[in-house]
């Protein structure tokens, strides 16, 4: 098995000094609410969920990182017990239906649905919370992205019932959204007490960086839990490595090639938000400051969490990064459903596309309850 090497991260580390007091709180919540079965919660709590939340809001509000280490909690147990450990990880037609039903839950907490299932009351107090804690715009937010969770991993499901692997383009756009990295960007908005305004947030270039985010942190987390996989999944597992194995190169190679992928849209990622911040709206600086945090949050929890380590079993994980991109050419890549994020960056200043009456408000950030 080819080692993991040294991954490149330009991001500083940072992590909420909190952090062990919410990654306590949230076993207990995993406990309360009976997420997964016995075996399963007892491997969950184990692997620093709430540090990797901390990780991820290292400066925002602790009862919003609380709410994203549970909600992690709830996914992995979701994901884990349900999408890939259970028989209906090969059932597509039957996780539909499972999933509807929890994203009607989501959707409208009071109906009367799923009254005895634990990832539905679980589901609906964290509903509640977002609600408490952000905006309704948010909590809608949270909700779609939600559902492009579950119509991603039903794709995936499919896969894993035909034994197929997919295309790299197919993989690219189904990795974007069934690793739920979408489901936290509403939270980090909430964590620091803003909302950004429609016009910033369905700019080409904002809308590119949050795939480059997600195309990261499912990258790396292909890379890093690869070991993982291939020794523990039921006759089938999947990610960028097995896609390019089946793409005709051998495992050292598909390794160096996943990195090199990383690595160029982790430069340009860095190019896009380093633009974004300079002409963009304080809430805009504060969103890529928060998209930045999540990428490196994801790296560090990546190489320590003992759910990628093994210890029984060490997966020969790097313990640090590294400061040079294997590859930093401001080409695209050859997938043609990303390519469009290199054609992001206008040569007019950003501020200039907005209208007049666009322009963000003055004093700084706009506090939501």
């Amino acid at each position: 098995m080819t080692a993991v090497p040294p991954l490149f991260s330009p991001i500083p580390p940072a992590i909420h000094p909190e952090h062990a007091a919410i990654d306590l709180r949230t076993a207990d919540w995993a406990e309360a609410h009976r997420i997964g079965s016995d075996e399963l919660r007892h491997r969950l709590v184990r692997h620093g969920i709430g540090t990797f939340a901390a990780r991820v809001v290292p400066h925002g509000r602790r009862e919003v990182v609380q709410t994203l280490a549970d909600f992690v909690m709830w996914l992995f147990g979701l994901d884990d017990g349900v999408c890939e450990e259970s028989d209906l990880g090969r059932m597509p037609g039957e996780l539909t239906g499972i999933l509807h039903r929890l994203l009607r839950v989501a959707q409208a907490p009071d109906a009367p649905l799923l009254p005895d299932d634990p990832l539905a009351d679980a589901l609906r107090d964290l509903r509640t919370r977002v609600d408490r804690q952000g905006t309704a715009g948010q909590a809608a937010r949270w909700v779609a992205c939600l559902r492009e969770y579950a119509f991603s991993v039903v794709w995936e499901a499919s896969h894993r019932s035909a034994g197929t692997v997919p295309s790299l383009s197919d993989y690219t756009l189904m990795r974007l959204y069934d690793g739920a990295t979408t489901v936290v960007f509403p939270l980090l908005e909430m964590a620091h007490g803003y909302e950004l305004q429609p016009h910033e947030r369905d700019h080409r270039a904002v809308r590119a960086a949050e795939e480059m985010a997600s195309f990261v942190i499912t990258w790396d987390n292909d890379i890093l839990s690869d070991h993982k996989e291939r020794r523990t999944a039921r006759g089938y597992y999947l990610n960028v490595l097995r896609v390019l194995e089946a793409e005709g190169l051998d495992h050292e190679k598909a390794m160096v090639t996943a990195v090199a992928q990383r690595d160029r849209v982790l430069s340009h990622f860095v190019r896009v938000t380093d633009h974004l911040a300079e002409t963009g709206s304080p809430q805009l600086r504060q969103y890529v400051a928060g998209l930045r945090s999540f990428v490196r949050g994801s790296q560090d929890w990546g190489i320590s969490s003992v759910r990628y380590t093994t210890p029984d079993d060490p997966a020969g994980l790097p313990t640090g990064f590294c400061d040079s991109p294997t590859d930093d050419r401001p080409e695209p890549l050859g997938i043609d459903t990303i390519a469009w994020w290199w054609d992001v960056l206008p040569a007019a200043p950003f501020r200039a596309a907005l209208l007049p009456t666009q322009r963000p408000r003055r004093g700084g950030l706009v506090r939501v309850k």
